[in-house]
């Protein structure tokens, strides 16, 4: 009951900066240092999703705390602000696996992803979820995209952060992009960190 009247309570303050939330990270790109990333695995799974990155100002690379579900992290020094990041090909146009064992259609996996992972991280169903709007979507070079909003529980696994805001971008039978944005504060500063990363990572035309 007190998760309930917690995210009740949080969606009153977020629903409505969620829409400028979503337009923030999906507009079109901002000027970034021209970096990229140094880790060959990421650098693999951008080349199969036909996905380009750049760090974005400010940022430094870190090792995500669960190495085993995402590929690479970034995060703002001094500023409780990370991003973790996943890619899936679908260039093969098949049934894919997810993490529960569940096989969904190409189409439908930036769904079935999302949804995995924010109740992954709550341990229930209790999350925002919002689509984001088609002229943001193309912006990014995708068809198809959700964000969901989650009330973190004190964990190590996520670092104790409070929130995560878990972004999904899918181009159809090329690649599907999770962005996991964790913050402990939902605020301005939020907003401003998040808005200093747009625009870092999007599909090739």
């Amino acid at each position: 009951m007190k998760s309930l009247i917690r995210i009740k309570s949080v969606s009153k303050q977020i629903i409505p900066a969620l829409l400028c939330m979503v337009l923030a990270f999906c507009m079109a790109p901002v000027l970034a240092q021209v970096k990229t990333p140094t880790s060959p695995r990421f650098n693999k799974d951008l080349a199969e999703t036909n996905l380009n990155f750049t760090l974005p100002n400010g940022f430094r690379e870190i090792k995500p705390a669960n190495s085993d579900d995402f590929d690479y992290a970034i995060e703002l020094p001094d500023a409780d602000f990370e991003i973790w990041f996943q890619t899936k090909s679908l260039k093969e146009n098949k049934l894919i696996k997810l993490k529960n064992d569940k096989q969904v259609i190409p189409d439908s996996v930036y769904v079935e992803m999302g949804r995995w992972q924010a109740a992954a991280f709550k341990g229930d169903d209790k999350y925002l979820t919002r689509s984001i709007p088609q002229r943001s979507l193309a912006a990014y070079g995708a068809d198809a995209g959700k964000t969901y909003l989650v009330n973190l529980p004190d964990a190590p696994s996520t670092k104790h952060y409070k929130y995560a805001m878990i972004v999904m971008l899918q181009k159809n039978h090329v690649g599907t992009l999770e962005a996991v944005c964790f913050a402990n504060e939902l605020g301005p500063g939020f907003f401003k960190n998040l808005s200093i990363a747009q625009g870092c990572i999007k599909f090739n035309p």
